[in-house]
């Protein structure tokens, strides 16, 4: 006898955080390929998540915790699960198991926290006949797209600089867990960069630049703990790698109190309290900042050959949005590999495109598009 509870769903796909800004966005994606996901989120959410998958001919999971989400996975063997719930360093491998055997997962995590640990699973999830993309979203996948496209074809680079500047409209509301945890965690881990080869503690908001954009308008960009940078180094295997955020602090006053921050709220009581504070905080409606959301690489070679790249996208929860549909679809469709992948590395830059993204690539020769930001 076939042992059904182990069997996934062919097809389904679940959306945790459906009630969410980017859960919404996703649901509303996949319904407009003609799929009809299957909504998840807490009990305050019930009734309005029911009567949106009524409207989609689909139907809720209500549940209250993580380990409600893990047990109706076992339980009901979903093809496809999006984790849309945040705090991924919490959150993603938990879920991720649950979904094995033969049943796939996704997320939109870009921390050098997460991102690594959903990596490392590789093998685990090859045994099981999984699929798991991290990084499913306007982060990582904007800037992993781009140096995939430039050394296509080409040598190891000696070199690699991503920049990620997503341009997003705010609602108005509170900011969340999900996003305090993540500037917090900026803080108390620092910037990064790859350094011979090997990843390396650099100063929070150290590699200031200040970009000239392809549309004519300009933005600053530092460095961050960023799932960007290891994508960088995957897609490149370049030993010098340095990645940038316009979400990273640029002004010279956060850069020196910066340390001070993140050794303050490494401790626990401390990161809680905080945590707390930030999450309940209220943010005003806020327009996006810029025209456009780019992902930009800049790759040099032993020879002196550089390229230069850039990958042109809407609003970047939209465009985050418009990937992790994408790529749920395709898994949901058999297209996956089993293992661990950024969604480059799994799909290539194609999915860039596909989810409503525009190259401009061209050679670096003789110029540069940004450079240090003024003391």
């Amino acid at each position: 006898m076939t042992d059904t509870t182990r069997t996934p769903r062919i097809g389904e796909i679940w959306v945790l955080g459906a009630s969410g800004r980017i859960g919404r966005a996703v649901t509303a994606d996949l319904a407009a390929q003609g799929l009809a996901p299957v909504l998840v989120g807490r009990g305050r959410d019930g009734e309005s998540l029911r009567t949106r998958a009524a409207e989609l001919g689909t139907r809720a999971v209500i549940v209250e915790s993580v380990d409600d989400i893990v047990a109706e996975i076992v339980r009901q063997r979903p093809a496809v699960v999006f984790n849309g719930i945040g705090d991924y360093a919490e959150t993603a491998t938990v879920i991720a198991r649950a979904c094995m055997p033969g049943g796939h997962y996704l997320d939109i995590a870009a921390d050098l926290t997460s991102v690594p640990r959903m990596l490392s699973l590789h093998e685990e999830a090859e045994r099981a006949g999984s699929t798991l993309v991290t990084g499913s979203g306007f982060g990582v996948l904007a800037t992993e797209a781009v140096v995939i496209a430039l050394c296509a074809d080409r040598p190891t680079p000696a070199s690699v600089r991503v920049d990620a500047l997503a341009s997003v409209s705010l609602d108005a509301g509170v900011v969340g867990a999900a996003f305090a945890a993540s500037m917090i965690d900026m803080f108390t881990i620092g910037g990064r960069r790859y350094v011979d080869g090997r990843l390396v503690s650099a100063p929070l908001g150290s590699d200031p630049q200040k970009l000239s954009l392809p549309d004519g308008e300009q933005a600053k960009t530092a460095s961050a703990p960023i799932a960007e940078l290891l994508a960088a180094h995957r897609a490149s295997g370049a030993p010098s790698v340095t990645a940038t955020t316009a979400m990273a602090p640029s002004s010279s006053g956060v850069r020196a109190v910066a340390p001070l921050a993140g050794r303050l709220l490494s401790i626990g009581a401390l990161r809680r309290f905080a945590l707390r504070r930030m999450a309940k905080a209220e943010m005003k409606q806020t327009p996006a900042p810029r025209r456009h959301s780019w992902g930009h690489a800049i790759v040099s070679w032993p020879d002196g050959t550089r390229r230069e790249g850039w990958l042109r996208a809407g609003d970047g929860m939209a465009y985050t949005a418009a990937v992790a549909a994408s790529v749920a679809a395709a898994l949901a469709r058999g297209e996956g590999a089993p293992g661990a992948y950024t969604p480059g590395a799994l799909f290539g830059p194609g999915l860039a495109e596909q989810a409503g993204g525009q190259f401009l690539i061209g050679d670096a020769a003789d110029q540069d598009s940004g450079g240090p930001v003024g003391r």
